[in-house]
């Protein structure tokens, strides 16, 4: 069987409108104005956009503040990529297409890597996440006031309301489909989108990163080698977090036991959400109820890309409601999944509200170092 493009994977490619077969194996160019939809390239100049400007922003942090965390994040995201995507695109590859089997696909966009399989723009994706949820949490004083465990808690709450927004409409678009016949990954979802893909990726991967890259950045060497071992070795360590935060979902792993996992995967990510809202309403009373530290710096990356990032995710939803709302259980007319309204608004209020949260506290840092 030719485990780059299995029956399985055959024909959830064609649904998405493509052949895997006798893709390159390393790299393939369309030309962007003739993709599946035209929602494809915005998203690609999105996410590819924040990349590079969160390499250049995390560059300036290094070279000129002497602040290694940003760039080791960077590449530790790469490199956390580097060691996640593969064995979820090629199952075969690694011995596990009978625990796991084959998960998703995702469709073809103008820059395709290794077979067809990984977009560029997902590649883009994870360190302009990381760096969106960094910096904004370094700029709400998480990270100062409350320590490297908190704020790694709070960029797993970031985390998961900004990536929720493109997670839960990717399917919709046909970004990418599921394999509905993986019961044992996609099972339970809420809406079109696993639930383990909901905790585990958006979340759990994030903090785990950062933690990592803070405790082996914070004594560490500042020159380039020493940023690339760190580099790899947070990448390479931040999926065993999320085997430890999945195995008590993973203990009940089967159809029969559906409503456990549901329950607990909610609890989860339940978890998320009032760990994350109450760092956040800590740091929103602190310049009221204790005395100011230090500014904490509001680079353009900051306070440029994640409105930018929120406003076209919420723009791209505004696209694709006329076909959501005509959908009938579950699905459009075109045939593709729908995901969660829901909990994408709720998501897309908390990032506005981590937004303008980290632009008050900034300017109240401000304004009180001014006065001193």
């Amino acid at each position: 069987m030719d485990q780059t493009c299995d029956p399985t994977a055959e024909h959830i490619a064609e649904g998405l409108g493509f052949s895997c077969r006798h893709a390159d194996p390393v790299v393939t160019f369309r030309d962007p104005f003739h993709l599946s939809n035209g929602t494809m390239p915005i998203l690609e100049l999105l996410i590819i956009g924040g990349a590079v400007f969160a390499l250049v922003h995390a560059w300036r942090r290094w070279r000129h503040d002497g602040d290694p965390v940003n760039l080791t994040l960077w590449f530790a995201s790469v490199a956390y990529l580097a060691v996640i995507e593969p064995p979820l695109y090629f199952p075969g590859w690694f011995g596990l297409d009978k625990q796991v089997g084959f998960i998703f696909s995702h469709n073809v966009f103008t820059v395709q890597l290794m077979y067809d399989r990984l977009p560029l723009y997902i590649v883009a994706f994870y360190p302009a996440l990381s760096q969106l949820a960094y910096e904004l949490v370094r700029a709400l004083d998480v990270f100062a006031r409350r320590g490297t465990v908190a704020g790694a808690l709070a960029v797993a709450f970031v985390c998961q309301v900004f990536y929720e927004i493109f997670d839960q409409l990717g399917p919709q678009l046909r970004w990418w489909a599921w394999n509905p016949g993986d019961t044992k990954v996609n099972q339970p979802a809420l809406a079109s989108v696993p639930m383990n893909s909901m905790f585990l990726f958006a979340s759990v991967s994030f903090a785990a990163l950062v933690y990592l890259v803070i405790r082996l950045t914070g004594t560490g060497s500042k020159t380039g080698p020493g940023i690339t071992w760190r580099s790899v070795v947070a990448g390479a360590l931040a999926p065993l977090a999320m085997v430890v935060a999945g195995a008590p979902a993973g203990l009940f792993q089967g159809g029969g036991h559906l409503g456990v996992q549901r329950a607990i995967i909610g609890v989860e990510l339940a978890a998320v959400w009032i760990i994350g809202l109450g760092l956040l309403i800590d740091t929103w009373q602190a310049p009221r109820t204790g005395p100011a530290p230090t500014p904490a710096p509001a680079p353009l990356f900051a306070r440029a890309y994640p409105p930018f990032y929120l406003g076209v995710l919420i723009a791209l939803w505004l696209i694709a409601s006329p076909a959501y709302l005509a959908s009938s259980h579950g699905v459009t007319k075109q045939g593709t999944p729908i995901g969660s309204l829901w909990y994408s608004t709720l998501c897309a209020v908390a990032a506005a509200g981590i937004i303008l949260a980290a632009h008050r506290t900034t300017a109240a840092r401000r304004t009180s170092a001014s006065r001193r």
